[in-house]
């Protein structure tokens, strides 16, 4: 018997979101088979996962990582400040620090790769509608062995020109070392989208067009020194 069934408690609403039709069909039937469950929408992408919290108010998403037009990172970020009612569970794929630091840190209280059981997927709802984290044990591990590591020490960062942020600032260093933006976020820990909202905003506060422009601005400010000779 779940915890959910001995407290009496009404069945947890959930929302599937996953980009892949086969897969989020099969997470819907599974679910539906799970005590203490009940599905009451499903998402192909992280726009609708955050168009049907807001529409239907589900206690929990179980929320894929990656996919196109917004990831699961950034939906994350916005259900949880713009919905703070409902509860995030990352179910993916993917459990390297690229994938899970930043889901963490936008927000989801859970987090599944998808050889997850039943069983764990309902003690994983369970555990974040109680105030408690439910990961999985290798994530467990993971964040025990992070955790663990030493902390490397701050970067010292140039003091930044026109207002930009220390993000924004370090964002643009990275601009002008010739990473993509799917480098940046990778170096930064952060979804892609996020590293597009920060471009954008260092953009319009300094007038710069693009990522030449920007790299010419980071020279003539000071903020990279060109290569001894």
């Amino acid at each position: 018997m779940t915890q959910a069934e001995e407290a009496g408690r009404k069945p947890a609403r959930v929302v599937v979101a996953d980009d892949q039709t086969v897969v989020r069909e099969g997470i819907v039937m599974l679910l539906g088979l799970l005590p203490g469950i009940e599905v009451v929408g499903a998402a192909g992408d992280g726009n609708e996962a955050v168009a049907l919290v807001a529409e239907l108010a589900p206690d929990v998403v179980l929320m894929d990582l990656r996919m196109p037009r917004c990831d699961g990172v950034e939906a994350t970020r916005r259900i949880r400040t713009e919905h703070p009612g409902t509860q995030v569970v990352v179910l993916t794929t993917y459990a390297d620090d690229e994938s899970l630091f930043p889901a963490l840190r936008a927000g989801a209280r859970g987090y599944l790769t998808k050889d997850a059981g039943g069983d764990e997927i309902v003690r994983a709802v369970e555990s974040v509608l109680s105030g408690d984290a439910g990961l999985s044990p290798s994530i467990q591990r993971r964040l025990l062995e992070r955790l663990s590591e030493p902390a490397p020490e701050p970067a010292l960062l140039p003091e930044a020109p026109d207002g930009l942020t220390a993000r924004e600032t370090e964002v643009l260093l990275l601009i002008a070392e010739g990473l993509s933006n799917q480098e940046i976020a990778r170096k930064l820990h952060v979804s892609t989208a996020t590293v597009k909202t920060h471009i954008n905003n260092l953009f319009a506060k300094t007038g710069l067009k693009d990522r030449a422009q920007a790299v010419r601005y980071a020279y003539g400010k000071g903020l990279v020194r060109p290569p001894a000779d």
